[in-house]
């Protein structure tokens, strides 16, 4: 949109959480939350959430137009309760936002997500970087349960890696994560350890952006911090549980090798996760081979010119 008017003004509403994404964004003229939403005239008013919350916002603003986002939920519960997928041809969510636009004829826009760390939030990461070191990040966090990969799984996988490849590995995650990154650490052989630096709830949002700017690969599950990686078009290896790749949520135009255990009837069991598996096994997680990922991650780097 910045692009086709660049004399326009654009604000931006969001979560007070997620409002420091946008802080340094040289796109974006002002940013609001819903505790502290606009109250300007805007001739055009794009409504991505389209959920009771947004509609009441909208409905306090001045618009000229205004228009939605179709999520069509019922094609979600389809999938997850029948497994019946009517998706069609695979198509990312932000594909599907920017399809809600064309009725005020913007021109689609295919470079992928953008993030803008400040000056200071990339000072801050320079520090953990070791000049010719390879670096590997490890967004090893999900809200939900069943989108995490098990922390021994993680350990065996890393003891795989540094076994054959001298790497810097970086344990990325919020606060919330932080006995799931002790996990990792205590299931990790002692010889291991001190090539692990576990940043887990010691960054900012931006900072983690920051970091992730700068290293050479990420291995992480369906999580926020993919698509924060994403920006920077590093190489993905995602790791999918209790997700679909139906949905829309995979990496947005950067480099990923995907992960999932196909085959599973079960799968998905929810369109954003739970917090245990409905049937007890938690195949979708357990049965990844730490083995065939950590395989791929090693080519990767070896073939890559770092």
């Amino acid at each position: 949109m910045n692009k086709a008017f660049p004399d326009a003004v654009i604000d931006y509403c969001t979560k007070a959480a997620f409002s420091t994404l946008l802080s340094s964004n040289p796109r974006i003229s002002s940013h609001y939350t819903p505790e502290q939403p606009p109250f300007a005239v805007y001739d055009l008013v794009v409504d991505l959430q389209n959920n009771s919350r947004s509609r009441s916002l909208v409905r306090h603003l001045h618009a000229e137009k205004v228009v939605r986002y179709r999520k069509q939920n019922w094609k979600k519960w389809l999938l997850v309760q029948f497994k019946v997928n009517l998706y069609g041809k695979e198509q990312h969510v932000a594909e599907r936002y920017q399809d809600s636009l064309k009725s005020v004829a913007l021109p689609v826009d295919r470079k992928g997500c953008e993030l803008y760390p400040s000056a200071e939030e990339r000072g801050f990461a320079e520090s953990f970087f070791i000049t010719g070191q390879k670096t590997l990040a490890i967004c090893f966090g999900a809200k939900h349960f069943t989108k995490r990969y098990p922390p021994e799984h993680f350990a065996d996988l890393l003891g795989l890696l540094l076994k054959e490849e001298s790497l810097q590995v970086l344990l990325l995650g919020g606060e919330e994560d932080a006995s799931q990154a002790s996990a990792i650490m205590n299931f990790l052989p002692d010889h291991y350890r001190q090539q692990v630096t576990n940043l887990s709830g010691s960054c900012s949002l931006m900072q983690t952006a920051a970091i992730l700017e700068r290293c050479d690969a990420v291995l992480c599950n369906d999580t926020g911090l993919m698509h924060m990686a994403s920006a920077f078009g590093k190489k993905l290896f995602v790791l999918f549980g209790s997700s679909s790749s139906a949905f829309g949520f995979l990496p947005y135009h950067a480099p990923f090798d995907l992960f999932e255990v196909s085959g599973l009837r079960c799968r998905p069991c929810s369109h954003i996760g739970r917090e245990r598996c409905p049937r007890g096994h938690f195949r979708c997680m357990n049965e990844l081979s730490a083995q065939e990922i950590a395989s791929r991650i090693l080519d990767y780097f070896m073939q890559a010119e770092l």
